[in-house]
């Protein structure tokens, strides 16, 4: 964003983590486990190759995933949270709380995998 100190506050919320895809993967990146994009799609299930990838770029670029890619006999990538991205669970937990309630569940693990290992 060119000039994102007159942007809204709740706008750039929305730009930096809105979408389908964006909130999930961020939960399934709070494991703290570095997971390979094939991990990523399988646990997201019906997401398609170009929206993972580009869902991931999208998060690299706002500074909340790190990329890396280990030159090996059998090369992989590895995606995990930055400091910046680690400084958004807070709010992403409470709004998944919040999201809870209003569904009426007594909690989200039950429902949830990926908002589980928040």
């Amino acid at each position: 964003m060119s000039d994102e100190k007159s942007m809204c506050p709740l706008r750039y919320l929305t730009n930096t983590f809105g979408g389908k895809w964006k909130m999930p993967i961020i939960c399934i990146l709070a494991s703290k486990k570095p997971q390979r994009y094939s991990a990523i799609k399988r646990k997201l299930g019906d997401i398609t190759n170009m929206m993972l990838a580009q869902s991931l770029k999208e998060l690299e670029a706002d500074g909340l995933v790190s990329r890396v890619q280990y030159d090996e006999a059998s090369p992989h990538v590895e995606y995990s949270l930055t400091v910046k991205g680690e400084g958004a669970l807070p709010m992403l937990t409470a709004a998944a709380e919040w999201a809870i309630k209003e569904m009426g569940f007594e909690n989200m693990k039950a429902y949830c995998g990926e908002c589980a290992t928040m």
